[in-house]
Protein backbone atom coordinates (compact mmCIF):
# COMPACT_ATOMS: atom_id res chain seq x y z
CA UNK A 1 0.00 0.00 0.00
CA UNK A 2 1.15 3.49 -0.71
CA UNK A 3 1.82 5.37 2.49
CA UNK A 4 2.40 8.97 3.35
CA UNK A 5 5.92 10.09 2.48
CA UNK A 6 6.18 12.38 5.49
CA UNK A 7 7.90 11.05 8.59
CA UNK A 8 5.76 10.74 11.68
CA UNK A 9 7.21 12.65 14.61
CA UNK A 10 5.67 11.63 17.94
CA UNK A 11 5.02 14.20 20.63
CA UNK A 12 6.83 14.13 23.96
CA UNK A 13 3.74 12.55 25.53
CA UNK A 14 3.70 9.85 22.85
CA UNK A 15 7.38 9.11 23.43
CA UNK A 16 6.95 8.83 27.19
CA UNK A 17 3.91 6.63 26.75
CA UNK A 18 5.67 4.36 24.22
CA UNK A 19 8.66 3.98 26.54
CA UNK A 20 6.50 3.19 29.56
CA UNK A 21 4.12 0.83 27.76
CA UNK A 22 7.06 -0.89 26.09
CA UNK A 23 8.64 -1.48 29.48
CA UNK A 24 5.46 -3.24 30.66
CA UNK A 25 5.32 -5.36 27.51
CA UNK A 26 8.94 -6.45 27.74
CA UNK A 27 8.60 -7.19 31.44
CA UNK A 28 5.65 -9.47 30.67
CA UNK A 29 7.52 -11.26 27.90
CA UNK A 30 10.67 -11.78 29.95
CA UNK A 31 8.62 -12.97 32.91
CA UNK A 32 6.67 -15.44 30.76
CA UNK A 33 9.82 -16.88 29.20
CA UNK A 34 11.71 -17.08 32.50
CA UNK A 35 8.97 -19.05 34.26
CA UNK A 36 7.79 -21.13 31.31
CA UNK A 37 11.13 -22.59 30.24
CA UNK A 38 11.74 -24.34 33.61
CA UNK A 39 8.13 -25.56 33.61
CA UNK A 40 8.45 -27.06 30.12
CA UNK A 41 11.82 -28.61 30.96
CA UNK A 42 10.21 -30.36 33.92
CA UNK A 43 7.81 -31.92 31.41
CA UNK A 44 10.74 -33.30 29.41
CA UNK A 45 11.37 -30.54 26.88
CA UNK A 46 14.90 -29.43 26.08
CA UNK A 47 15.83 -25.78 26.62
CA UNK A 48 15.63 -25.12 22.87
CA UNK A 49 12.37 -27.06 22.60
CA UNK A 50 10.91 -25.05 25.47
CA UNK A 51 11.89 -21.77 23.86
CA UNK A 52 10.43 -22.78 20.50
CA UNK A 53 7.22 -23.90 22.20
CA UNK A 54 6.86 -20.51 23.89
CA UNK A 55 7.53 -18.64 20.64
CA UNK A 56 4.93 -20.78 18.89
CA UNK A 57 2.08 -18.99 20.66
CA UNK A 58 0.37 -16.22 18.71
CA UNK A 59 0.14 -14.32 21.99
CA UNK A 60 3.91 -14.26 22.41
CA UNK A 61 4.58 -13.35 18.79
CA UNK A 62 2.05 -10.50 18.87
CA UNK A 63 3.34 -9.13 22.18
CA UNK A 64 6.89 -9.37 20.86
CA UNK A 65 5.94 -7.28 17.83
CA UNK A 66 4.19 -4.77 20.12
CA UNK A 67 7.29 -4.48 22.31
CA UNK A 68 9.58 -4.01 19.32
CA UNK A 69 7.22 -1.46 17.80
CA UNK A 70 6.88 0.68 20.91
CA UNK A 71 10.61 0.89 21.51
CA UNK A 72 11.38 1.33 17.80
CA UNK A 73 9.39 4.56 18.07
CA UNK A 74 12.02 5.80 20.53
CA UNK A 75 14.76 5.58 17.91
CA UNK A 76 15.93 8.35 15.61
CA UNK A 77 13.43 9.10 12.81
CA UNK A 78 16.16 8.31 10.28
CA UNK A 79 16.48 4.68 11.44
CA UNK A 80 14.91 1.91 9.36
CA UNK A 81 13.07 0.44 12.37
CA UNK A 82 11.53 3.80 13.20
CA UNK A 83 10.45 4.47 9.62
CA UNK A 84 8.77 1.06 9.38
CA UNK A 85 7.00 0.96 12.74
CA UNK A 86 5.87 4.60 12.60
CA UNK A 87 3.67 3.97 9.57
CA UNK A 88 -0.03 4.15 10.32
CA UNK A 89 -0.64 1.03 8.24
CA UNK A 90 1.87 -0.98 10.30
CA UNK A 91 0.57 0.34 13.63
CA UNK A 92 -2.97 -0.53 12.60
CA UNK A 93 -2.01 -4.11 11.76
CA UNK A 94 -0.20 -4.58 15.07
CA UNK A 95 -3.19 -3.12 16.88
CA UNK A 96 -5.42 -5.66 15.13
CA UNK A 97 -3.24 -8.62 16.13
CA UNK A 98 -2.98 -7.66 19.79
CA UNK A 99 -6.74 -6.97 19.99
CA UNK A 100 -7.42 -10.49 18.72
CA UNK A 101 -5.01 -11.84 21.36
CA UNK A 102 -7.06 -10.18 24.08
CA UNK A 103 -10.46 -11.12 22.68
CA UNK A 104 -9.70 -14.77 21.96
CA UNK A 105 -8.14 -15.33 25.36
CA UNK A 106 -10.78 -13.56 27.41
CA UNK A 107 -13.74 -14.96 25.46
CA UNK A 108 -12.57 -18.49 24.62
CA UNK A 109 -9.49 -19.52 26.56
CA UNK A 110 -9.71 -17.90 29.98
CA UNK A 111 -12.05 -20.56 31.37
CA UNK A 112 -9.84 -23.42 30.16
CA UNK A 113 -7.01 -22.93 32.62
CA UNK A 114 -6.42 -21.11 35.87
CA UNK A 115 -2.79 -19.97 36.33
CA UNK A 116 -1.47 -19.06 39.74
CA UNK A 117 1.26 -16.78 41.05
CA UNK A 118 3.69 -15.38 38.51
CA UNK A 119 1.97 -17.33 35.73
CA UNK A 120 -1.24 -15.45 36.45
CA UNK A 121 0.60 -12.11 36.46
CA UNK A 122 2.23 -12.84 33.11
CA UNK A 123 -1.08 -14.11 31.77
CA UNK A 124 -2.97 -10.93 32.64
CA UNK A 125 -0.24 -8.69 31.30
CA UNK A 126 0.08 -10.49 27.97
CA UNK A 127 -3.62 -11.00 27.31
CA UNK A 128 -5.31 -8.03 28.94
CA UNK A 129 -3.03 -5.17 30.00
CA UNK A 130 -0.69 -5.09 26.99
CA UNK A 131 -3.52 -5.12 24.42
CA UNK A 132 -5.19 -2.20 26.19
CA UNK A 133 -1.91 -0.28 26.40
CA UNK A 134 -1.29 -0.60 22.67
CA UNK A 135 -4.87 0.20 21.68
CA UNK A 136 -4.58 3.40 23.73
CA UNK A 137 -1.38 4.31 21.89
CA UNK A 138 -3.00 3.64 18.54
CA UNK A 139 -6.10 5.66 19.36
CA UNK A 140 -4.31 8.70 20.78
CA UNK A 141 -0.86 8.88 19.21
CA UNK A 142 -0.77 6.92 15.94
CA UNK A 143 -0.48 8.97 12.72
CA UNK A 144 -3.75 9.21 10.79
CA UNK A 145 -2.74 8.30 7.28
CA UNK A 146 -5.30 7.82 4.55
CA UNK A 147 -6.48 4.21 4.85
CA UNK A 148 -8.11 1.95 2.27
CA UNK A 149 -10.56 -0.84 3.05
CA UNK A 150 -8.41 -3.32 1.15
CA UNK A 151 -5.74 -2.95 3.84
CA UNK A 152 -7.86 -5.22 6.04
CA UNK A 153 -7.13 -8.07 3.62
CA UNK A 154 -3.37 -7.52 3.57
CA UNK A 155 -3.37 -7.59 7.38
CA UNK A 156 -4.42 -11.26 7.15
CA UNK A 157 -0.97 -12.40 6.01
CA UNK A 158 0.41 -12.69 9.53
CA UNK A 159 -2.36 -14.87 11.02
CA UNK A 160 -2.44 -16.94 7.81
CA UNK A 161 1.31 -17.63 7.92
CA UNK A 162 1.01 -18.36 11.64
CA UNK A 163 -1.68 -20.95 10.89
CA UNK A 164 0.45 -22.58 8.18
CA UNK A 165 3.45 -22.72 10.53
CA UNK A 166 1.33 -24.15 13.35
CA UNK A 167 -0.20 -26.88 11.20
CA UNK A 168 3.16 -27.90 9.71
CA UNK A 169 4.85 -27.93 13.10
CA UNK A 170 1.90 -29.78 14.61
CA UNK A 171 2.01 -32.45 11.91
CA UNK A 172 5.66 -33.06 12.82
CA UNK A 173 5.56 -32.74 16.61
CA UNK A 174 1.87 -33.36 17.42
CA UNK A 175 2.01 -30.15 19.48
CA UNK A 176 -0.59 -27.42 19.03
CA UNK A 177 -0.58 -24.19 21.07
CA UNK A 178 -4.36 -23.70 21.12
CA UNK A 179 -7.22 -26.20 21.51
CA UNK A 180 -9.27 -24.82 18.59
CA UNK A 181 -6.46 -25.66 16.12
CA UNK A 182 -5.52 -29.01 17.67
CA UNK A 183 -5.71 -31.38 14.71
CA UNK A 184 -5.04 -34.44 16.89
CA UNK A 185 -8.26 -33.88 18.85
CA UNK A 186 -10.44 -32.10 16.31
CA UNK A 187 -9.28 -33.27 12.89
CA UNK A 188 -8.36 -31.10 9.92
CA UNK A 189 -11.96 -30.44 8.92
CA UNK A 190 -12.94 -28.90 12.24
CA UNK A 191 -9.67 -26.99 12.50
CA UNK A 192 -10.21 -25.57 9.02
CA UNK A 193 -13.66 -24.31 10.01
CA UNK A 194 -12.28 -22.75 13.21
CA UNK A 195 -9.47 -21.15 11.24
CA UNK A 196 -11.86 -19.64 8.68
CA UNK A 197 -13.97 -18.22 11.49
CA UNK A 198 -10.89 -16.62 13.02
CA UNK A 199 -9.82 -15.17 9.68
CA UNK A 200 -13.28 -13.63 9.33
CA UNK A 201 -12.85 -12.16 12.82
CA UNK A 202 -9.50 -10.69 11.78
CA UNK A 203 -11.05 -9.27 8.63
CA UNK A 204 -14.05 -7.80 10.45
CA UNK A 205 -11.94 -6.20 13.16
CA UNK A 206 -9.52 -4.90 10.53
CA UNK A 207 -12.38 -3.18 8.72
CA UNK A 208 -13.55 -1.74 12.03
CA UNK A 209 -10.10 -0.32 12.77
CA UNK A 210 -9.98 1.28 9.33
CA UNK A 211 -13.40 2.81 10.00
CA UNK A 212 -12.19 4.18 13.35
CA UNK A 213 -9.03 5.53 11.73
CA UNK A 214 -11.07 7.30 9.05
CA UNK A 215 -13.45 8.67 11.63
CA UNK A 216 -10.64 10.07 13.79
CA UNK A 217 -8.87 11.49 10.73
CA UNK A 218 -12.02 13.23 9.48
CA UNK A 219 -12.62 14.82 12.89
CA UNK A 220 -9.01 15.90 13.41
Amino acid sequence: MKQSSSTYKPSKAATIYAASAGLVVWFALILQVSISIPAYMQEGYSWAGSFIQILSFFTIQSNLVVGICLWALLLKPSSAFYKFFSKGYVLGGICLYIIVVGLVYNIILRSLWHPQGLFKLADELLHSINPVLFVIYWLIFAPREKSKWVQSISWLWFPFLYLVYTLIRGAITQLYPYPFINVVKLGYGHVLINSLVLLVVFLGLGLFLIFINRLIKSNA
